[in-house]
């Protein structure tokens, strides 16, 4: 009698255990495309956060979650060749990082979820139908906005008054979204005199040419924007814009770190902490359909004051007061 008691308990234990609790009881599969290196301090960054979103809410790798990683380094040839090992693995679920790997992403597979960190326009990409409504299999996090490159217009020309044209760092191989970019920028309405140019490189012999042509053109600065392949060289593209004494704002914190002047853009280590809450979801049996696509709700203000220095510049103290971090 004891042991068909017992089974009789066990049974209806397991009928009311949540379940999302017996949905982690069974190893899961993710699969990570990320745009950059696995070695580069903001893949490091990022992949931290995510993995502590990812424990808080009970998801371990190797215990309950089995993660396969690939990493592009900023390459469009890895870019296809990863996104196509991951759909074949056939994973419970992808996160995909930047925009040219989600839309490799959505050209594979119409069925495998996806939760995206760090994309651009998601909407104008044609990666979801609406932020509020994304429709089918994916949806995430987006990133860096044209009102986002606006206000670097501003900060830069605060910072260095004698800008008067800012060029647009970007690698037109790896990103299709910049003409969009470019569009929207020349269609917003503008709080200060600098026309925003494009400028294209897709190596770093054409990094080196293009941003000494720049630093040849009085009155020139310059922006490196959301751009996998600007990321992986962050650390060259500083010391470039430093040797041609050219004041640069990026939308990555390691511009400065590395001795470029100033950086603004979202807190992107929160984005990926927040995505592992949509992994969560959909693993537990969310739709991807059913999560608004959200933005990032958390920025960084960085600025370099050695870098200003050796440029002869002299930051204002409202430029430092809003600044979250001053690397002296």
């Amino acid at each position: 009698m004891r042991r068909r008691e017992f089974v009789r308990l066990a049974a209806g234990a397991a009928m009311t255990w949540p379940l999302g609790a017996r949905a982690q009881q069974r190893m899961r599969k993710l699969g990570v495309l990320m745009i950059g290196t696995e070695n580069d301090p903001d893949s490091r960054l990022r992949i931290a956060a995510f993995h502590e979103g990812l424990r808080q809410l009970g998801w371990q790798d190797g215990r309950n979650l089995h993660i396969e990683y690939r990493w592009a380094a900023g390459r469009p040839d890895l870019i296809r060749q990863y996104a196509g090992e991951l759909v074949a693995l056939a994973p419970d679920i992808i996160l995909g990082n930047g925009t040219p790997v989600v839309a490799e992403l959505k050209q594979l597979t119409r069925s495998i979820p996806i939760v995206f960190a760090n994309v651009f326009d998601p909407v104008g990409m044609g990666l979801v139908e609406s932020l509020s409504q994304p429709r089918g299999n994916i949806t995430g996090f987006s990133f860096v906005t044209p009102e986002l490159i606006g206000k670097c217009t501003s900060l830069l020309k605060d910072a260095a008054p004698g800008v008067t044209r800012a060029a647009l760092l970007h690698s037109p191989k790896i990103n299709p979204f910049y003409p969009n970019l470019l569009r929207d920028l020349a269609a917003a309405p503008r709080s200060v005199a600098l026309e925003v140019v494009p400028a294209a490189a897709d190596s770093v012999d054409a990094l080196r040419t293009t941003i000494e042509a720049l630093a040849r053109a009085p009155g020139t600065g310059l922006i490196i924007g959301p751009d996998g392949f600007m990321i992986v060289h962050i650390s060259t593209i500083a010391q470039l814009a430093a040797a041609n004494r050219l004041p640069g704002i990026s939308v990555y914190r390691q511009f400065v770190v590395e001795g470029g002047l100033m950086s603004y853009g979202p807190d992107t280590p929160d984005i990926f902490r927040r995505s592992a809450d949509y992994v969560d979801r959909i693993l537990k049996g969310a739709a991807p359909a059913e999560l608004p696509v959200q933005q990032p709700t958390k920025f960084e203000f960085v600025v370099n004051q050695k870098a200003a220095g050796a440029l002869g510049l002299t930051l204002s103290s409202t430029l430092l007061s809003l600044a979250d971090e001053v690397i002296e």
